[in-house]
């Protein structure tokens, strides 16, 4: 097929209009995501050293124990049903995936109700510490619905980012490795 003149300017034009066309639409209806981050950083954070809770068994535990590590937290009911067991999984599953830097991360359950948890559900998931709350007792604040997240506790004692559970646990983990690699402390 050949072309005449006309056709060979309409193909031109073409070939010069389209990456002027191609960046309008990108500006106007692509929308890449913002941050390189997996998780919602929450600000301002919350100190949660300041919150006591209780071991079961009536000992008490304070987030100020395990200052000087990152802490992942996990906050539901005693009965831990299956989206509780899920989070745990996943916060076992990450810290493992940790490597070497596994031993700068803590793993904390938090039973909301204030009654203690099955011991042997509990059983699989070795070096987890548990603290029951007291009644209305939260970690940092909650939206409505806000009962599937996995917080982060800095080293410092402050709640400062927090993952949706039912999002892949590679998100929590490339988040976790950035912050262990950047952080001076823990």
């Amino acid at each position: 097929m050949k072309l005449g003149p006309r056709g060979k300017l309409i193909l031109i034009m073409a070939i010069f209009a389209a990456p002027v066309l191609g960046s309008y639409l990108a500006y106007f209806f692509a929308h890449p995501k913002p941050t390189a981050q997996h998780g919602e950083l929450l600000l301002p954070p919350a100190q949660a050293s300041g919150a006591v809770f209780r071991r079961p068994g009536g000992k008490p535990f304070s987030f100020g124990e395990l200052r000087g590590r990152w802490v992942l937290v996990a906050m539901d009911s005693a009965a831990c049903d299956k989206p509780c067991l899920e989070k745990l999984i996943a916060m076992r599953q990450v810290r493992l995936a940790l490597g070497r830097n596994a031993s700068r991360v803590a793993r904390v359950f938090v039973v909301e109700d204030g009654r203690e948890p099955d011991p042997k559900a509990m059983a699989a998931f070795e070096g987890m510490e548990v603290a029951l709350a007291a009644p209305g007792a939260a970690l940092a604040p909650r939206a409505a619905g806000d009962h599937v997240d996995v917080y982060l506790v800095d080293p410092n004692g402050n709640v400062m980012m927090r993952w949706n559970a039912s999002d892949d646990p590679k998100g929590m983990l490339k988040d976790l490795e950035r912050l262990l690699r950047a952080s001076q402390i823990g």
